[in-house]
């Protein structure tokens, strides 16, 4: 698993986002629409400050949390009764081992790059993924409420007397629209995706393993089970911590220790899973080296 990285240009993008979009809200929008002066403006002002600031604060805790790496003496006990689940090759049964990194690999662990983001420059692994979950759920929050004051503010009619400087907050807005519209339809696709893995107990990659799995499980007449699926309160538990007040915490509370999961099918079906994927995909390069020949 790889280390939190430096700033970068696309953290440097997302901050400077962060702070037009502030700005704009507040100081444009809230301003135009209900002043900062009145009761309502200074709620909705110090509501949107305040998710705001829990935003910026669960990013920078994002770009910084070590998502966690492999104890360099680590090495699976096939005899270990605690953990009955040993994930093996495609091709053969060896257990997995990084050649770059040098060691073995725990169940669920890829190399640092299938799951290095650009957006921090880090890695999301064990140790850091409630914390990623929980910004892109602020993340979202704040753009849909920053959307709806823009829209109150869009359509509010300006007094004659205010017209010199409407012009200039006009366009702030529009600017404003534009980054929100694009930001907020990918933030909503990316909570949207992680909700439903984290419901299912799921990477992005085992996600695309097992619908190649269940595939090939089918094709061969057998029924595919995901190993890890614990059941929807378990799962959340597993990645938000067992205490439901600090779910929304930027805190990692996630069970267990990345090296060792609990499976509720017990070893038979994760392993049946695995060698049936194995088993499909050796046909099916086998078959492919027959059509070649025959060409």
């Amino acid at each position: 698993m790889g280390r939190p990285g430096y700033l970068t240009l696309p953290i440097f993008s997302a901050l400077a986002a962060i702070g037009y979009v502030y700005y704009t809200t507040v100081f444009v929008a809230v301003a135009r629409w209900l002043g900062l002066a009145t009761a309502a403006g200074a709620a909705n002002a110090a509501a949107f400050t305040a998710l705001a600031a829990a935003c910026l604060a669960t990013y920078a805790i994002a770009l910084c949390r070590d998502p966690g790496r492999v104890p360099p003496s680590f090495a699976p006990d096939i005899e270990d009764a605690k953990s009955p689940l040993h994930e093996i090759k495609r091709k053969g049964a060896d257990l997995r081992y990084c050649q770059k990194c040098g060691h073995y690999k725990p169940p669920r662990a890829h190399h640092c790059r299938d799951h290095h983001c650009i957006w921090i420059n880090n890695c999301v692994g064990h140790e850091n993924y409630k914390i990623f979950f929980i910004f892109v759920l602020y993340a979202v929050t704040a753009c849909f409420y920053a959307m709806i004051l823009i829209i109150g503010s869009a359509t509010y009619s300006v007094p004659v007397d205010e017209q010199s400087s409407n012009d200039s907050s006009r366009t702030s807005i529009i600017i404003c629209g534009i980054i929100l519209c694009p930001l907020t339809l990918a933030l909503t696709m990316l909570f949207g995706w992680h909700i439903c893995l984290i419901l299912q107990n799921k990477t992005t990659i085992e996600y695309y393993e097992g619908v190649r799995a269940m595939w090939l499980a089918e094709k061969g007449g057998n029924i595919y089970h995901h190993p890890y699926h614990l059941g929807v309160y378990e799962n959340l538990i597993s990645v938000l911590g067992p205490n439901i007040f600090c779910w929304l915490c930027p805190v990692s509370t996630n069970t267990g220790n990345g090296l060792r999961f609990r499976p509720p099918h017990g070893s038979k079906h994760f392993l049946q899973g695995r060698l049936q994927y194995s088993h499909g995909v050796k046909q099916e390069q086998q078959a492919n080296n027959a059509v070649s020949e025959e060409q």
